[in-house]
């Protein structure tokens, strides 16, 4: 198969999608990769490495998209892209589309077949895919919202851990998954008073018993939320409903209980976001302000670190992108992990969550495989 792999178009996005040691494995694999050039400048990585691992170099994305069988990417392809998608051709990178149907409808034009990493799953009931991006994701955030906490940003003017004689600020995550987890631990690291919420009662034993008492766990009510969104200096939003909508949970009522100056970091908003008051910001203009609460809503925070982030991604992503260049379909048909990232497939929409969001009838996959 050939694969290709354009440059991120996406507001300082400097990830890439095949790392030269990816590019490795595919082309010991037996397939021919094509890479874009300079796509992996922001990992450090420029054309003499990717070809030095086999790669052959393109001047252009178009003719990646021209002549690629798979495109392999890390963010939702933007209109640009999309448009150049065709029949057949296979794309796997992240998609979010439940919060997104223009793209929605980009993907569906195009007749492509679409795999989310997002939604890729494994036999513990994870997502392998998006848990490196959501570790990474998870520590940024504790790192924006003490940044965003400076009073010259706009914030309260406090220091997550305090000094000795002043308390430490309190941090709420909403969430207790991959995103709260390692948030929690930048934060506990140092030495903010963090609570995290969630309406998992195992999930809150696991986590109590991680950190040893260092954390207060609170089982999610709406009594408990607006306690802990009031109190808080800084609040993550890291909620997750696998390829749904993330929830509205704070409310822009809410906000009028928050301190002036506090912070909110959304890292569900690649999902919609779970504050009423959310929309996507870019890393060239993070923030902004909403009665008096400061928003931090980057739709692709890990994009800040590309060296990490890319690494972290491609070590997850290769397995099963293998598998899709080794066997194309009979891989979504034969994997039941893959057969949960496929969103798009020939004009039809394949995810439940997807099609339940935006009103589409949901195609049966078995179905549509075997009219392909």
């Amino acid at each position: 198969m050939r694969v290709g792999c354009p440059s991120e178009i996406k507001n300082h996005e400097y990830r890439v999608g095949l790392t030269p040691g990816a590019v490795r494995e595919y082309v010991a694999h037996g397939h021919e990769v094509i890479i874009e050039t300079k796509a992996g400048m922001g990992i450090g990585a420029d054309d003499a490495a990717y070809q030095a691992a086999g790669a052959k170099i393109a001047g252009t994305a178009r003719e990646i998209f021209e002549r690629a069988d798979m495109v392999v990417k890390v963010k939702e392809p933007q209109p640009a892209e999309w448009a150049q998608l065709r029949d057949g051709q296979l794309l796997y990178t992240y998609l979010h589309l439940a919060p997104d149907p223009e793209q929605t409808k980009g993907l569906l034009a195009s007749g492509c077949t679409a795999i989310a990493y997002e939604t890729v799953t494994d036999d513990r009931g994870g997502l392998p895919l998006l848990a490196p991006m959501s570790e990474v994701a998870g520590r940024l955030a504790i790192q924006a919202g003490a940044t965003s906490l400076q009073k010259a940003n706009g914030g309260r003017g406090i220091l997550l851990g305090g000094v000795p004689g002043v308390l430490p600020a309190k941090v709420t995550i909403i969430g207790g998954g991959v995103v709260g987890l390692h948030s929690a631990r930048m934060a506990v690291g140092l030495g903010a008073d963090v609570t995290i919420l969630d309406r998992s009662l195992p999930r809150l034993r696991q986590l109590d018993d991680l950190f040893n008492g260092r954390v207060h766990t609170r089982y999610s009510t709406i009594e408990a939320l607006e306690e802990g969104v009031f109190s808080a200096d800084l609040v993550i939003g890291a909620v997750l409903i696998p390829g749904a909508a993330a929830p509205r949970l704070v409310t822009r009522e809410m906000l009028s209980g928050m301190k002036t100056g506090s912070v909110i970091v959304d890292v569900a908003i690649d999902q919609g976001g779970c504050f009423e008051t959310s929309h996507a910001t870019t890393h060239a203009d993070p923030t902004y302000e909403v009665d008096g609460v400061i928003h931090y809503c980057v739709a692709n925070m890990p994009g800040a670190v590309p060296i990490t982030s890319a690494h972290a991604l491609n070590n997850a992503t290769l397995h099963y992108g293998l598998m899709l260049a080794d066997q194309g379909l009979t891989a979504i048909a034969q994997d039941r992990h893959l057969r949960a990232g496929l969103n798009v497939h020939k004009g039809r929409i394949t995810s439940r969550p997807v099609a339940d969001a935006l009103g589409y009838e949901l195609a049966d996959i078995d179905q549509a495989l075997k009219a392909a």
